[in-house]
């Protein structure tokens, strides 16, 4: 059994001081996969013993970013998604491993006033279709702060935010489109009717405390693995980001 992780730890240097390493230690995944680093290369050094690392940093100082911590070394690994417009931002890292590809991804936002809904549409379908490409090699598990609340159970206030960023029909039809292409939500797929379960929360209006959150962070596997699958998790009492952790335990 593996235990995988995934956390948009919004500035790792930020959340390195609220505990971030204590928690990779005591959870001891296999995979600890992490979104909106904010860091170039060289701004940190973490202490990880046991883990392969690998970064992905943004052009932009202080922007998205993302990182792999595996203890298994991995035969590759693959930074973008190979499409030069969308690989400035170090918004993907693709390991592959002798069973199947782990994915980690920070999609991009859609933005105030939906500045970057079309660009984010663009890079949906690419990302789907770099997606479905390594599906032709071995499975694919990815991992990441998709930006999406896809069901109105998966936000405290779906009739409020119908056409704001991250819950507008068009983000939530891509994310339908994953799922018709072959990719389980797995927390979905163990509780279907679940709610409550979010992995983020304003900073503003006390949210946190009142859970008015959004699940937009997400495990999802192809279709081949849905017997390999044995729980998803939300590790909604760990605090150091505006996101809490979410995790997947699957026999590979």
């Amino acid at each position: 059994m593996k235990k995988l992780i995934s956390w948009n730890v919004n500035g790792l240097r930020a959340c390195i001081g609220k505990g971030f390493t204590d928690f990779v230690t005591k959870e001891d995944a296999d995979i600890f996969c992490i979104q909106e680093s904010k860091l170039q290369k060289g701004q940190v050094s973490l202490d990880l013993p046991g883990y392969h690392q690998y970064w992905n940093y943004a052009e932009k100082k202080g922007y998205s970013g993302t990182a792999v911590f595996t203890k298994e070394e991995p035969l590759s690994v693959t930074c973008g998604i190979g499409i030069e417009k969308h690989d400035h931002e170090g918004r993907v890292i693709t390991l592959e491993f002798e069973n199947f590809y782990m994915v980690t991804v920070y999609t991009p936002n859609s933005q105030d006033e939906l500045k970057r809904l079309s660009y984010r549409m663009e890079w949906e379908d690419d990302f789907l279709a770099y997606l479905k490409k390594l599906e032709e090699a071995k499975p694919v598990i990815f991992c990441g702060d998709l930006n999406v609340a896809h069901r109105e159970i998966d936000l405290k206030n779906p009739k409020t935010n119908r056409k704001n960023a991250g819950f507008t029909d068009e983000e939530r039809a891509k994310f339908t489109a994953l799922t018709k292409a072959g990719f389980i939500d797995t927390f979905r797929f163990f509780y279907p009717e679940l709610e409550g379960a979010y992995s983020w929360w304003s900073y503003r209006f006390h949210a946190r405390e009142k859970n008015a959150g959004w699940r937009i962070d997400y495990f999802l596997v192809s279709e081949a693995l849905r017997g390999n699958i044995k729980d998803a998790l939300i590790y909604k009492d760990v605090f150091g980001s505006d996101h809490c952790p979410v995790g997947l335990l699957v026999d590979l």
